[in-house]
């Protein structure tokens, strides 16, 4: 009977256990939080799932959520560039949008209940290669410091070597959802991006506001100043930023009512981007397998990571029951499966953050504000990354896909 051990209780770790238990396969997954400390704990991000994450879910049994309370339909752009400025982008299904802290503790208990166990600890580096004499296989989906640095970095798909934005995201009342309901993305050049994403959390509908705020730059702010020396200090710089930079959410809010909506819901600080190899081989010759944020850590302006580490874990468990030898070839199959997704989100997102920007996003966005084709292929591309890198990868991509939407644009329908 194979024997599998996960260290990391997110989203990755999560669905891979999941899937395994689905099949009677024991699983112990190792994470050092409770569901309850999960729930009483601080804001983690900002999360969407797309459809095509939602259907790995659904197949696991775990679509709790299926009201359209909790979802989006569309993206709403303000686009930093030219005249014009303002367009929308369709999805064909919706994504959907859950505090994590009401999301991952429902599926720790989903993971207990069909027999999964979870073992509530730390663990140091030496701990986890220890494992490997306990279980058949260790998939490692989080850790840092010695933990992160068990997987040497891609250079070749790791091109910072610091925060390309510093972040703020917070859970605020008192900013209006659009109709329908939809994410807004406001992109400023030389000062960042803010993404107003409807939020369902404890309270009932909230906007998650995330602020990602090009070094230097004016918006940074909101990283730099602590939401917790004063508190409101803090809304009424969140208040400025947004009348200055991003009219087309601050029209939405209403100032009396603004407010974020406990003190734990605000997350400040910054990520490096980088994609880590798919495993590593430990002195006693077996193998640790990377999944989730600890495999690939990326910027989330495009809401890549959580959708891209739920596919990694897809194709884990999918090998996990089709071989029976957790063997370096067992490894090589599954980066290999795995490898131009995730590669494309990773070099999409890189694109998207770069400072100053490279020719093709703004010759992109421009366009999108007078062409819906293009604007419903890029925001549907959301849910399909290796699409995504085809559109945007160059200018030569971009230019050939105005082209071409254009085009499908002119045809009058029959």
């Amino acid at each position: 009977m194979k024997n599998i051990g996960i260290i990391g209780a997110g989203v990755a770790g999560l669905h891979l256990g999941l899937q395994l238990r689905q099949h009677d396969i024991p699983v112990t997954i190792y994470t050092n939080r409770t569901p309850e400390q999960v729930r009483d704990g601080r804001v983690m991000n900002s999360v969407a799932h797309m459809h095509v994450t939602q259907a790995l879910e659904a197949d696991l049994g775990v679509d709790h959520w299926p009201g359209d309370e909790y979802k989006y339909i569309a993206h709403y752009h303000y686009n930093g560039w030219g005249e014009e400025r303002t367009y929308r982008g369709d999805f064909t299904a919706p994504s959907r949008t859950i505090d994590y802290r009401i999301y991952l503790p429902q599926l720790m208990e989903d993971f207990t209940a069909r027999g999964g166990v979870i073992e509530y600890r730390d663990l140091s580096a030496g701990e986890i290669q220890a494992m490997t004499d306990v279980h058949d296989l260790v998939v490692v989906s989080t850790g840092k410091g010695e933990i992160g640095a068990m997987f040497p970095k891609r250079t070749d798909k790791s091109p910072y070597d610091r925060p390309q934005r510093k972040l703020a995201v917070a859970f605020w009342r008192g900013v209006a959802r659009r109709d329908p309901n939809g994410v807004e993305i406001s992109v400023i050049p030389g000062v960042g991006e803010l993404l107003a994403i409807p939020m369902w959390s404890f309270s009932g509908p909230v906007m998650a506001l995330l602020f990602e705020s090009v070094p230097g730059g004016p918006q940074e702010v909101l990283t730099d100043q602590r939401f917790e020396e004063d508190p409101e200090a803090y809304r009424r710089l969140t208040l400025e930023v947004l009348e200055r930079f991003h009219p087309t959410v601050f029209e939405r809010v209403d100032v009396d009512a603004f407010a974020i909506q406990g003190e734990k819901d605000i997350l400040q600080g910054a990520v490096t981007p980088v994609l880590r190899e798919d495993y590593v081989r430990l002195p006693n010759g077996k193998f640790l397998l990377a999944l989730g944020d600890l495999h690939m850590t990326v910027d989330p302006v495009q809401a890549q990571g959580a959708n891209s580490a739920a596919y990694s874990a897809r194709v884990i468990g999918d090998a996990v029951l089709e071989d029976d030898v957790f063997d370096e070839r067992f490894m090589q199959k599954v980066a290999s499966r795995r490898a131009e997704r995730l590669e494309a989100a990773n070099d999409w997102i890189n694109t998207m953050i770069h400072n100053p920007p490279m020719p093709q996003i703004p010759a992109l966005f421009s366009a999108m504000v007078t062409n819906p084709a293009l604007a419903d292929e890029f925001t549907e591309n959301f849910n399909y990354p290796i699409r995504q890198v085809d559109l945007l990868g160059s200018e030569a991509r971009v230019d050939a896909a105005i082209a071409r939407t254009a085009v499908r644009d002119s045809v009058p329908a029959t």
